[in-house]
């Protein structure tokens, strides 16, 4: 039994870590980007605003999306709530009030993580130094999710963190996802689609992004073509539909089932589930398609968001009940 005051404290702080190393492998598929864009081709800086769901945010606070108001924006501007910086300080504050339940060694990491962001915010980075970082920062997020996996009980507190990272990680994923809809290519190339191969190299860049392109060649891309080449729509399927590849948003929703189904009072969350689950089941090649993908991906974040609530109204909305009548959930 958990306060639910607690479990949301747990919740967060998987889903603020989680936030942090997307928002890193982001900014990694970014930079990537433009070093494989081919002639004519254009990034639009305040397209990737968009796509993490923070532009009015952005455009209230800065003049001009460009790459360096961007950056700064996505990786240290205390003004943004989604920033790495925040949500490395918000998942370290939500540790500091769990220690009593998480491992010794989680808090040591997540506090080491917190003073190496601040080495985000100094001056004259190159793409190259920042992109260094942020790869730091992915390998230690990653050894904190090894401190949990085998240093803390599969308990109820487990269940919340597994809640959290699961719905961050699979929200961040059609986000990485539809970076594409920020490229434009010339006229020329859109016409040409396959047979052309730069946009083979941008999706190339997208699953470096989230580490899966090994995986990718592995249990994909042979299959989907005879050639075994990278397309979009093989891509989006994969790291939409696949059910063995951590990242991929078909696995994340099925790790979102184990968790709920430890938990009770859980058939809200579940029926919410079970819808975004319907979803990525009935994905068509016309959804995965360059002129249904952004919508079909903006529809998964739909889904995951109506999980959250579903999650949010059942389990962390008690505070007041619990003070009164000392209720746990």
């Amino acid at each position: 039994m958990m306060l639910s005051r607690a479990a949301e404290s747990l919740y967060w702080m998987a889903r603020y870590l989680e936030r942090a190393e997307n928002t890193a492998r982001l900014i990694n598929a970014t930079q990537q980007l433009l070093l494989d864009l081919p002639p004519g081709a254009y990034f639009g800086w305040e397209g990737l605003t968009r796509i993490v769901g923070l532009d009015r945010l952005f455009q209230q606070n800065y003049a001009t999306p460009d790459e360096a108001s961007v950056v700064e924006f996505l990786l240290t501007s205390p003004r943004n709530p989604g920033s790495i910086q925040s949500c490395v300080r918000f998942a370290r504050e939500n540790c500091r009030v769990m220690r009593d339940v998480l491992p010794r060694d989680l808090w040591e990491r997540v506090n080491s993580l917190f003073h190496a962001s601040k080495r985000y915010s100094q001056p004259g980075l190159t793409r190259k130094d920042r992109r260094q970082m942020l790869q730091e920062l992915i390998y230690d997020r990653q050894s904190v999710t090894g401190v949990l996996a085998t240093c803390m009980s599969h308990d109820v507190a487990w269940q919340f963190i597994g809640l959290g990272e699961h719905i961050e990680r699979a929200d961040m994923t059609t986000r990485i996802l539809d970076i594409q809809s920020a490229v434009l290519l010339p006229q020329q190339q859109q016409q040409q689609g396959g047979s052309d191969p730069a946009p083979a190299l941008l999706w190339v860049g997208v699953l470096n992004s989230l580490s899966a392109l090994q995986m990718y060649r592995r249990h994909a891309a042979s299959a989907g073509s005879g050639d075994g080449g990278i397309t979009g729509d093989s891509v989006l399927h994969y790291l939409i539909c696949d059910a063995h590849f951590p990242r991929s948003v078909a696995f994340c929703l099925d790790a979102l089932e184990t968790h709920l189904a430890e938990l009770p009072h859980n058939p809200d969350p579940l029926r919410a589930l079970h819808g975004a689950q319907r979803r990525t089941d009935r994905a068509t090649s016309e959804d995965l398609g360059p002129a249904q993908r952004h919508d079909f991906l903006d529809a998964i974040q739909g889904d995951l968001a109506h999980i959250h609530d579903a999650i949010a109204s059942e389990y962390f909305h008690l505070h007041q009940r619990e003070t009164a009548l000392g209720v746990a959930v």
